[in-house]
């Protein structure tokens, strides 16, 4: 389904995102820096599709483009330390640290600058540097232990920031875009994770190079190239999606760098509801995740929706309007975004990609409804998105007089019944008054002649709403007892004075 202003249903369960408006300034895409991409050919900036000039980032490679990219190697910087073997030359052959400099300082020759070399090419400045000094220098060099990696990361992520992994001889293993996000607690809902984009260095020399991470390949295709290795100094950016697929979303929430679906949300929720205000979500834990190992830790759990949120805020109301109902979300750049959400297709087709999955700070507003048929009213009333009682006053005489809980569309005859019914003796049972609160303040009265065998009908058995007040008068017998005891009673009281007395 496909929303924009007026929200529009597609086949596809994607939902795009509007923007509230934003004055910010960018520059143009055209004095960005070109994009390279390796192993490809070069391509330019008029070859993308439009950006998103709001974002200010580059614009996005298109969607059909491979991006499968090669293990570059291990660049030198300073905290790494190395092995030299030059053959047959033991005494100058050992392990060096690299300076905070770049440089490594070697017997004869001094400090050499490797900041940003392979191990291959300090192998060969290395040689160049001993070759005044021997005849043939043969020199391998190794990576005895890496430096700390520090790792960027920013966009539709939980916590962005700069990351610091360590690695040993023990565990040489690099992280990967997945990992790093992982440890940056996942994507947010609105993340693009098909153009994650990787901008690397290189080195030190002055030249950036930009990578593209396809991680839906990664969890739909198995396309493992698509988890880029990092190098110290990386940073990774996930830019905002343009649409919503609520159907990928499922899939994203059980992925190890996915969704935070396991832990409470809070959100606002406003309008047409009966606890407005904050709320705090808890999602449905199910127990340990163990898909071979790729989610050890995380619970596997069903994330926090829309629905959820409305039940926490003790459902809408009568007059709700929730085919128009708005989620504002807000993006990594702190733009607010509109999704439009039609829960009436949820109520009419069970069209459960209309239940949107929250994310921590979405306001989700409930308009009033400008015109809603008994029909609807009723079948909204019996939704899960209502409250599951509601109270209605029965007061007069009944038995048991005062408020009521009873369920959502229940008829007039049910809450007389659940007040403990007419008083046998003092109630006028073939009448009552019924008194209905109108979301615009005012108060209909209206009498309803008694059918207590009736089907559910507006002229003698109508449907209450929340706070209805049934007003059950007195009998005409009643009425002439209770108007004759008024005035009866002085001369009652006379005459107990006078038993008193005598």
């Amino acid at each position: 389904l496909t929303l924009a202003s007026a929200p529009a249903m597609a086949q596809n369960n994607t939902i795009e995102l509007q923007d509230t408006g934003s004055d910010s300034q960018v520059e143009p895409a055209s004095k960005q820096p070109q994009v390279n991409y390796k192993d490809l050919p070069p391509l330019d900036n008029s070859q993308f599709p439009s950006s998103n000039p709001t974002q200010g980032i580059d614009p996005l490679p298109p969607a059909n483009t491979s991006f499968a990219t090669d293990e570059t190697d291990y660049t030198l910087g300073a905290g790494d330390q190395i092995k030299l073997d030059i053959f047959q030359v033991a005494e100058y052959s050992g392990e060096y640290p690299v300076l905070v400099d770049g440089t490594i300082s070697l017997p004869l020759v001094g400090r050499v600058d490797v900041r940003g070399l392979s191990l291959k090419e300090t192998s060969e400045v290395v040689s160049k540097k001993y070759a005044t000094y021997l005849k043939r220098p043969i020199i391998t060099v190794g990576l005895v232990a890496p430096r700390p990696l520090r790792i960027g990361i920013a966009g539709e992520v939980d916590n962005p920031g700069a990351y610091e992994v360590t690695l040993t001889a023990d565990d040489p293993q690099f992280p990967t875009v997945t990992d790093l996000l992982e440890q940056a607690g996942g994507i947010t809902t609105i993340a693009d994770v098909r153009n994650v984009r990787v901008t690397r260095s290189n080195g030190g020399k002055g030249k950036e190079v930009t990578y593209n991470s396809n991680l839906w390949d990664l969890l739909t295709k198995n396309q493992i190239r698509q988890d880029i290795s990092l190098r110290d100094g990386d940073t990774i950016f996930v830019p905002t999606t343009a649409k919503i697929n609520t159907t990928e979303l499922d899939r994203l929430a059980q992925a190890s760098f996915g969704l935070q679906s396991d832990k409470p949300i809070k959100v606002a929720v406003v309008g047409e509801i009966y606890r407005p205000g904050s709320h705090f979500i808890q999602p449905e834990l199910l127990g340990r995740n163990n898909n071979n190992g790729a989610n050890q830790g995380k619970q596997e759990s069903i994330p926090p929706r829309l629905s959820q949120a409305i039940s926490a805020a003790s459902g809408i109301k009568p007059l709700a309007d929730i085919k128009d109902v708005q989620i504002k979300r807000t993006a990594w750049n702190g733009e607010e975004k509109i999704i439009a959400v039609n829960l009436w297709d949820v109520i009419q087709s069970g069209d459960t990609s209309q239940d949107i999955i929250l994310q921590e700070g979405d306001k989700i507003i409930i308009p009033q409804a400008t015109a809603l048929t008994e029909a609807e009213r009723q079948e909204i009333a019996a939704s899960t998105v209502s409250p599951d009682e509601i109270t209605v006053n029965v007061v007069g005489e009944v038995v048991t007089p005062g408020p009521v809980q009873v369920k959502p569309n229940t008829p007039l005859n049910q809450a007389i019944l659940a007040a403990g019914g007419f008083d046998a003796q003092r109630a006028n049972s073939n009448e009552v008054e019924l008194v209905s609160l109108k979301p615009n303040g005012t108060v209909d009265k209206r009498q309803i002649k008694i059918d207590l065998g009736a089907e559910v009908n507006e002229e003698t058995n109508p449907v209450l709403n929340q706070n209805d007040v049934v007003v059950v008068g007195r009998s005409g017998s009643t009425s002439a007892t209770d108007s004759l005891g008024k005035i009866t009673s002085p001369l009652g009281g006379l005459f107990g004075l006078f038993n008193a007395i005598f």
